[in-house]
């Protein structure tokens, strides 16, 4: 695990552009004050929107079978068979 560098308070507040475009790059700070370490800088994770197809093409390739008649019996357990007529309650 890679160690985050230590930024003082005081460096944070007069860096703050600088800081906050290397958090945006995907940079990670330790915040310091009188030489504690009170917090930390990490970027927020950014979910995926796309997924290459070869990425799936090559997920699917090791996801297991699934067994369609198993499948239909694990629906008809939880699903509620019986229909009812709402007006006739």
């Amino acid at each position: 695990m890679p160690v985050q560098p230590e930024i003082t308070q005081r460096d944070l507040r007069s860096r703050s552009k600088e800081i906050m475009d290397a958090v945006q790059a995907g940079h990670s700070f330790t915040v310091t004050r009188d030489g504690h370490r009170i917090g930390e800088l990490i970027p927020l994770r950014r979910r995926r929107r796309f997924v290459p197809r070869s990425e799936f093409t090559a997920m699917s390739r090791s996801a297991p079978d699934i067994s369609l008649d198993s499948f239909r019996a694990d629906q008809d357990a939880l699903a509620d068979q019986q229909t009812d007529d709402p007006y006739g309650r």
